[in-house]
């Protein structure tokens, strides 16, 4: 069964200048796809061609294929990153701001430190949330690297810090980008529907 690229569960246009409808034209349509068209061709016709997308990405790390990883990975990870974001603004509430409270001092404290992170990411990758065992951490991954490659890592919410990300609003200014996401436009419903450590499973297709 090949993988499909999942729509987008807001209009391109819902963000008005923090993520632009082109970005999105560009990010969604022309990279998350080209991830997916390589995914599906690496594995059609063989033992993973009806296999899960997590499956797929578990096989291709155990035997060392990093081609057919990297694109199955940023199947995984786009399709993850985009459930991240909402055009509405929200802020933590209940279970999830008491784990940030326990964890982090505040959610401004976690910003910050998620805001570090992201900034600090030395070229492309991903900046995450993780329920470490019972614990919020923040860590990032390089270039296609995913939690689901790694058992205990479960994904609360990623920030893309890829230049395609962000390129065509901010052109160098990725603080900017890292600035306006974190600030304005997080779907803290969905990172809290991941405290019940199933993440995986929401950006996984198969």
């Amino acid at each position: 069964m090949a993988f499909e690229l999942p729509d987008l569960p807001y209009a391109k246009e819902a963000f008005g200048e923090l993520i632009s409808a082109k970005t999105f034209e560009f990010h969604h349509g022309k990279h998350h796809q080209g991830y997916v068209n390589k995914t599906n061709a690496a594995i059609e016709g063989g033992d993973l061609a009806e296999a899960k997308l997590s499956e797929v990405i578990l096989a291709a790390k155990g035997a060392g294929n990093g081609g057919l990883f990297n694109n199955a990975a940023q199947v995984w990870n786009h399709s993850f990153y985009w459930k991240c974001l909402s055009p509405e603004k929200q802020r933590p509430s209940g279970a999830l701001a008491a784990h940030i409270e326990d964890c982090f001092g505040s959610t401004s404290e976690m910003l910050d430190a998620l805001k570090a992170e992201a900034r600090g990411h030395f070229a492309s990758g991903w900046a995450w949330l993780i329920f470490n065992g019972d614990k919020l951490e923040i860590t990032s991954l390089h270039d296609a690297d995913t939690p689901v490659a790694y058992e205990g890592m479960k994904p609360l919410f990623t920030l893309d810090v890829w230049e395609h990300a962000y390129y065509l609003d901010y052109q160098n200014g990725r603080g900017d980008y890292i600035e306006a996401i974190l600030e304005n436009a997080v779907n803290w419903e969905f990172v809290a529907q991941n405290l019940d450590g199933e993440g995986v499973s929401r950006a996984d297709q198969g």
